[in-house]
């Protein structure tokens, strides 16, 4: 699993309609609008680098209202749902 950040620079005006169709995208889980130098924070996850290009190249970067993205590709996730979730394997099982 490749999971990447987009960061992309919108067309102020087109915002909201630019992130809703980018998180209908299949391979989007997440989109956040953010403050700073870009406007929106775009979560993908794809089976391998093909995938991921066809993702941004072909889908996210001709939605209209993008005007630029930069792509961040994570080498390992840390999450503390994962930590949690593992902590908490059999623990509802003991309190019940």
């Amino acid at each position: 699993m490749v999971t990447t950040v987009v960061l992309a620079v919108c067309d102020i005006h087109q915002i909201p309609e630019t992130a809703q169709q980018i998180a209908d995208l299949p391979d989007v889980t997440e989109v956040y609008s953010v403050a700073g130098d870009y406007d929106l924070v775009i979560m993908v996850r794809v089976r391998n680098h093909d995938d991921l290009a066809q993702v941004v190249s072909q889908q996210i970067a001709k939605v209209p209202g993008i005007t630029r993205t930069q792509t961040l590709v994570a080498f390992k996730v840390y999450s503390r749902h994962d930590v949690d979730a593992m902590f908490s394997l059999g623990f509802e099982d003991e309190l019940s």
